[in-house]
């Protein structure tokens, strides 16, 4: 039950330098499981079709699409708000994009984790960092004019 899409109506006139834009949006998702190599999950509205996903981006990122395999992925019911109000999530829709032939898709690791040994140090060292940010902390300031910390201002 595919809705009905409203584009952009055409007008008479020279030239003819529009640019019609989709009315669509398309999120890429890091997938919950793991996928294979040449597979790509994206969230999508609820009113875009696999043919809508495979030309959206074939024709607007130039990407090889194999095949699309869409799902629908039903919000909760479960929570209530203040009022003892049920509170549903919106649904949404997924779509799994296998790239063409030869392609590969892997997900950016945009938080990559620091390499531990490169930070560790000696007990020592640490000790003595340590202490020098807490005489740091403990030097009263001297724009409080002599005041206690215990003083609030």
């Amino acid at each position: 039950m595919a809705s009905k899409v409203l584009y952009p109506l055409y007008q008479l006139g020279n030239p003819q330098l529009r640019v019609f834009r989709t009315n669509f949006f398309m999120t890429l998702v890091r997938p919950g499981k793991e996928q294979p190599t040449d597979t790509a999950q994206f969230r999508i509205a609820l009113q875009m079709t696999k043919f809508d996903v495979q030309n959206y981006l074939q024709r607007i990122y130039n990407v090889p699409v194999a095949a699309v395999r869409t799902r629908i992925q039903y919000g909760s019911n479960r929570k209530r708000n203040h009022l003892r109000q049920r509170v549903k999530r919106p649904d949404y829709k997924v779509a799994y994009v296998q790239l063409g032939q030869g392609q590969t898709f892997q997900f950016p690791n945009l938080f990559p984790e620091k390499d531990a040994t490169a930070e560790s140090g000696s007990f020592e060292e640490m000790q003595e960092k340590y202490l020098e940010n807490e005489k740091q902390r403990q030097i009263s300031d001297p724009r409080r004019g002599g005041l206690n910390d215990w003083f609030g201002l």
